[in-house]
């Protein structure tokens, strides 16, 4: 299976870190966030990873290089001249790396014990989500989890971790723009095509400064 870290946003809650640099390499405990991500992926027998990059996106490949220090091959796809294209875009633009087995996309931007699983089986379902408990700016939660499937509304709500296995169809008949993923995620969901899960381990979204600065701290 072949996983692909979203690594294009700008990052305005992050500025002004991130005017200089591009999100994922900023540094929690002492290593840039998108190498956490690597290490692990190489660690659980990933081998290739697909990179998108916009805002300052020539910094992270002048940084990770061919992948090769962490014995997998990293591949970019580039949003820079474009613009970055948002989760659903990046990810339509990225298809012909990505092939036309299910693959694994991660956040550039959490920080986390999640296992990630190469030998994940997408089960009559076009997603699989990881959820988590809702963080303190995510109070109300962005999905719901019963029975193993994803709900677009629940008693309990969960949030969007970031983290999911996707194959290829989901993406076929949307058109190659700047696109979020939710209402993509949720045409699918009222049709109960996206499995998911909950993560009760350790999870955090580094989406500002203070953030950052509160899980280097700890």
């Amino acid at each position: 299976m072949k996983a692909m870290i979203l690594a294009a946003g700008r990052g305005e809650r992050m500025r002004p870190l991130s005017d200089t640099v591009p999100k994922p390499l900023l540094h929690v405990k002492g290593k840039a966030l998108i190498e956490w991500h690597i290490e692990k992926l190489a660690h659980k027998g990933f081998d290739e990873i697909i990179i998108n990059i916009g805002h300052l996106g020539f910094k992270i490949p002048a940084y990770l290089g061919d992948g090769s220090k962490w014995g997998v091959r990293i591949l970019y796809s580039d949003e820079q001249k474009s613009g970055a294209l948002e989760s659903a875009g990046g990810i339509k633009i990225a298809l012909p790396l990505l092939g036309d087995a299910p693959f694994l996309v991660v956040n550039g931007d959490i920080f986390c014990e999640y296992d990630y699983n190469p030998n994940f089986k997408l089960t009559d379902t076009l997603a699989h989500l990881v959820l988590v408990p809702n963080p303190a700016h995510n109070p109300k939660g962005d999905f719901g989890l019963k029975n193993g499937l994803v709900t677009n509304e629940a008693k309990t709500m969960y949030t969007f971790s970031g983290i999911g296995y996707y194959h290829p169809k989901l993406f076929e008949n949307e058109a190659l723009q700047k696109s979020p993923l939710a209402p993509l995620l949720r045409k699918n969901i009222d049709k109960s095509l996206v499995s998911g899960e909950l993560f009760n381990k350790m999870w955090h979204d580094i989406g500002t400064p203070q953030r950052l600065q509160e899980i280097n701290e700890n």
